[in-house]
């Protein structure tokens, strides 16, 4: 592995070892999907139908469901890939799975719960975050401001403000609290690292990273296209 440190906020062990998470689940849930494509009853009209829209034969069609599959489980492991690569910054505490919010910082006086998109949780789970950033900051981490990190944001908006959830029983909005936020990915990351632009640092950094733990070349990934990908998100 090259001994160059990729990164100025994370160590490159530590970026490797995620990246090697990721990848990880991406082999099982392609062979997985591979597993399960015919264990499962599929749907022969909505194969049907989306076949003939896009005028592909049925083992095209295959081939798309399987990616497709595995990209839905692919999605929950960059949730998990954030939140690793942010605990492993200075002064960041990865409080793991399980706990009731994701990361702390003593220093920066910082608690977050990380979710990978703006529609990662739905309904009524908001507002039981901003429920539970609320029980916290009265009693564990007084003195903290609590964030909700949404990595893509909606329509590529920045944004740092309160967190106020509709409540969908009873149709009112939790109430400002200036200790309690929702955060874009970007400025996050920002704050969190002390180094602009790093999360765009990061992606960039990902294709050398993922032919290190690969031990080969990442030949397909055209940077100019990823970059105009990401510049799509942000």
């Amino acid at each position: 592995m090259a001994k160059k440190q990729l990164l100025p906020f994370i160590k490159n062990e530590d970026l490797y070892k995620h990246v090697k998470m990721v990848l990880n689940v991406a082999k099982n849930a392609t062979n997985n999907a591979e597993k399960k494509i015919y264990s499962n009853v599929i749907d022969p009209f909505s194969a049907l139908f989306d076949a003939s829209n896009q005028n592909i034969s049925l083992s095209e069609w295959i081939k798309q469901e399987k990616s497709r599959q595995t990209q839905k489980t692919l999605q929950n492991a960059i949730g998990e890939f954030h939140q690793n690569i942010l605990g492993s910054m200075s002064g960041w505490e990865n409080l793991k799975t399980g706990s009731v919010s994701d990361l702390s910082n003593k220093n920066k006086k910082i608690i977050a719960e990380v979710k990978n998109k703006y529609n990662t949780t739905k309904g009524n789970h908001k507002t039981a975050i901003y429920d539970d950033f609320k029980k916290l900051l009265k009693k564990d981490y007084k003195g903290y401001e609590a964030y909700y990190v949404e990595i893509i944001p909606k329509g590529r908006n920045v944004y740092n403000k309160p967190f106020t959830p509709p409540d969908n029983r009873t149709g009112k909005r939790r109430p400002k609290n200036i200790k309690i936020k929702i955060i874009d990915g970007k400025t996050f990351y920002d704050l969190a690292s002390g180094y602009p632009e790093s999360l765009k640092q990061l992606y960039l950094a990902l294709p050398t990273a993922i032919s290190n733990v690969l031990g080969k070349k990442v030949n397909k990934v055209k940077s100019n296209e990823f970059v105009a990908l990401f510049k799509k998100a942000y």
